[in-house]
């Protein structure tokens, strides 16, 4: 085995582990907040792509300096997606709100599919690369994996060390108790929904700058958020980071580490692979490896 190669695959898996994990935080949090499955996710990543691929063309803005926009275009449109879509069904059966969910799917894409069709996109990046011996470092993945991790550990400290942060905490645990001491459910549900659909459409941005892009590319997104987050543990944000680096390096290793008898599996094999790893752990650990939290 080629360790150099061993050693590159792992990196490459690591940027996507924490790319990926921001891009499950969103729709983890959702959930752990409202018990809400949020089945707009997919499109809402594509938005996350598209913006600063507009930006860009329309306005030369690069794209790095396009993500507070990003972040703020996320956060008013999912309190908007929230009140529009969610709020009216939010104590009705959970088949209710994944209907509406799903509605604001087929909607998304759809209004996408119009403004851009579905014709391949790629963000023109220069940033150059670190080298390390033989093994290179693009500098695109360095600005994603820094990006995640400032977000990651922005909504940690935003979630146990400020007033908005506790009370969404509160509404998740006890949305009855949390109402009698004063909290406004509803602006905090509002606002939970906000932050996580800011979340998924930064984690599109980021994936913007490393991979091309369609309209339809949120749905395989989606699902790999789906697994991450039953890896993770349901409603747990540090599981799904836990659960974003171990899909990014299954992803990066799987077609490079040899196995006994059938040696390198095809990278093609990667989703079937998912697939499997998802189904053992709905099976042996549905709570995750981390556990649900609420």
């Amino acid at each position: 085995m080629n360790f150099e190669i061993l050693i590159a695959s792992s990196l490459d898996g690591l940027t996507l582990g924490f790319v990926f994990g921001l891009m499950a935080m969103g729709l983890t949090l959702i959930f752990g907040v409202m018990k809400v499955i949020n089945l707009g996710h997919g499109p809402i990543i594509v938005m996350g792509m598209f913006t600063p691929l507009v930006l860009s063309q329309a306005f030369g803005i690069n794209p790095y300096f396009g993500l507070p926009v990003v972040i703020v275009l996320g956060l008013v449109t999912g309190i908007v997606m929230y009140f529009v879509a969610v709020h009216r069904v939010i104590n009705a059966p959970e088949l209710t709100t994944l209907l509406a969910t799903f509605a604001v799917n087929m909607i998304l894409i759809g209004t996408l599919t119009i403004l851009f069709t579905t014709t391949p996109q790629a963000l023109s990046l220069e940033m150059g690369s670190l080298q390390t011996g033989t093994i290179t470092i693009l500098g695109t993945r360095v600005v994603a994996v820094l990006v995640a991790v400032v977000a990651t550990v922005a909504l940690y400290l935003f979630l146990y060390r400020t007033r908005s942060g506790k009370s969404i905490r509160a509404v998740a645990n006890n949305r009855a108790a949390a109402e009698l001491m004063g909290i406004n459910s509803t602006w905090i549900l509002a606002l939970s929904f906000g932050i996580g659909t800011m979340l998924a459409m930064l984690s599109g941005a980021l994936l913007a700058t490393l991979f091309g892009f369609t309209v339809l590319s949120g749905s395989g997104y989606e699902v790999k958020s789906f697994i991450i987050v039953v890896l993770g543990g349901l409603g747990n944000p540090t599981g799904a980071l836990l659960g974003g680096i171990i899909i990014g390096l299954l992803e990066s290793l799987v077609a490079v580490i040899p196995l006994p008898v059938i040696g390198s599996i095809p990278f093609s094999w990667v989703p079937v692979i998912e697939f499997v790893v998802f189904i053992l752990i709905l099976l042996f650990r549905p709570t995750g490896l981390l556990g649900a939290r609420t």
